[in-house]
């Protein structure tokens, strides 16, 4: 006789399902967050050193305070998004209200206030990027982490929610291939100002990344309004401190192993992104129109790959597909470090390999958390989404914030040279070359290894998954008996 848990496994209740219509609207929601994400994470480091002037020590603490207070930031909008009570929902207010500010603040990053000789403003350039740095971050938690949030909120069907973050990164990697082709096509209609070129660069993405935040809003608030109607435990605000939450959430054994698998994973990702292009132009003495189409080569390939890791995982589930991809990311990242400056070939190899790995790190671990979530309703009887988001995003940011602050610190250490005056990039020391080598080869080599150790013992099944929501919905007919 077949075990209860795995009949309702195979059930998609037609209530679960979602249109065609609302999986596009919720992942348009992401674009804005890609954009400003994906040029932030590549471009930021090098924009501060290389075209602001700032030194690479200093540049190195910008990103460090603006990724700590917005860590601190996160949980705190979390907690307020859970208790948010209004005709919108909890989630949707928040990013109705925060979109416009949100583009503000990313423009703002992309100005070098002083002019291109700043080597007497050093502190007045830091404190500007700092605090412009601060303000775009708390709004970027402000839309995008009451966006996260939505996922359990949407559907509880296991499969359904990985089809659901499927759309979502394939709006996600494909706005971030969109802001590459736009930064490709500035630097070639504005080929020898790299202050203007970013300029333009953060005028364009911060138009372009306002608008799809509130094609989400419009396109999910039906299903939105449906599901709380259905559900209105989903909608019911929750009312104990966010210190015996954050105990709550710390003692969900599943979401500890969650953590860790997302942050090993994205540790990979943000590190080769900080890295790469001081690895395109100092070590392969590149252009810098060959860093962005190394970032297209991964992205692009992560793109396709995304819809046939999502069919895939209906077969082999979560933790089958996350073996799969990491071993061809795991020997291209390690490859990286033995590359040679003439093998550009090879170089371009080895990001599409990376390519395969990078949309496991979109779609599993963000797959894993609403299963997580739901472990907790058993066990608690409250649906605490936003604090559990938050609190993942909150450790990647520190994390992470740490982890490019110390590549930063190491190349000032090593004695890392700026452009010349025409822009040329100068030949680097060797100490340069090697820290550079080894922050984008063995350092995420080993956070991916680690990672694939943490998911082999994550212990929800499908099958594990399926009887949680099995309980949950004897409760549920139970209450209303």
């Amino acid at each position: 006789m077949q075990n209860p848990s795995e009949d309702f496994a195979n059930q998609t209740p037609d209530s679960e399902k979602l249109n065609l219509s609302t999986k596009l609207a919720f992942g348009a929601g992401d674009v804005g967050a890609a954009i400003t994400a994906n040029i932030g994470v590549f471009f930021t480091a090098i924009f501060l050193t290389d075209v602001a002037g700032l030194n690479p020590g200093l540049a190195g603490w910008v990103l460090l305070v603006g990724k700590v207070w917005d860590a601190i930031n996160d949980p705190i909008v979390g907690v307020l998004s859970d208790r948010t009570k209004s005709r919108w929902g909890r989630r949707l207010p928040w990013m109705l209200y925060g979109a416009i500010p949100f583009g503000i603040t990313f423009f703002l990053q992309w100005i070098v206030p002083f002019g291109s000789d700043n080597s007497g403003n050093q502190w007045l350039l830091f404190w500007y990027y700092v605090i412009v740095s601060i303000l775009f971050n708390a709004f970027y938690t402000v839309v995008n982490l009451p966006y996260t949030a939505l996922t359990p909120e949407l559907t509880s069907d296991y499969d359904e929610r990985t089809k659901l973050n499927s759309f979502r990164f394939g709006f996600s990697i494909g706005g971030s291939i969109f802001s590459l082709i736009v930064v490709l096509i500035i630097q070639q209609l504005i080929p020898n100002d790299r202050i203007q070129q970013y300029l333009v660069v953060g005028l364009v993405c911060a138009i372009i990344s306002v608008l799809p935040i509130y094609l989400c809003i419009w396109g999910v608030r039906g299903r939105v309004f449906a599901v709380a109607t259905r559900h209105p435990e989903i909608e019911e605000p929750v009312s104990e401190p966010l210190w015996q939450q954050l105990k709550i959430v710390l003692s969900n054994r599943p979401f500890l192993y969650v953590i860790g698998i997302y942050l090993c994973s994205w540790l990979a990702v943000q590190l080769t992104a900080a890295i790469i292009p001081y690895f395109v132009v100092s070590w392969m003495r590149l252009p810098d129109p060959f860093i962005t189409q190394v970032i297209l080569a991964v992205q692009v390939t992560a793109l396709a790959m995304l819809y046939v890791w999502s069919a895939v995982s209906q077969r082999v589930g979560k933790r089958g597909v996350y073996f799969m991809g990491m071993g061809l990311w795991i020997i291209a990242q390690a490859g990286l470090f033995f590359l040679q400056p003439n093998q550009v070939f090879l170089m371009f190899v080895l990001a599409i390999m990376a390519g395969f790995g990078v949309s496991i790190a979109y779609l599993v671990p963000w797959s894993m958390l609403p299963d997580v979530i739901e472990l907790d309703e058993l066990r608690t009887g409250q649906r605490r989404e936003g604090i559990y988001y938050s609190l993942v995003v909150l450790l990647q940011k520190i994390c992470l914030a740490i982890a490019v602050f110390l590549v930063l610190k190491s190349l000032d250490w090593a004695g890392y040279l700026k452009p010349l005056a025409n822009n040329t990039a100068p030949i680097q020391p060797d100490s340069v070359l090697f820290a550079i080598r080894f922050a984008i080869g063995p350092l995420p080599t080993l956070a991916l290894i680690l990672g694939l150790f943490l998911t082999y013992f994550y212990p929800l099944t499908r099958e594990v998954h399926a009887e949680i929501l099995l309980k949950l919905r004897e409760r549920k007919m139970g209450a209303r008996d």
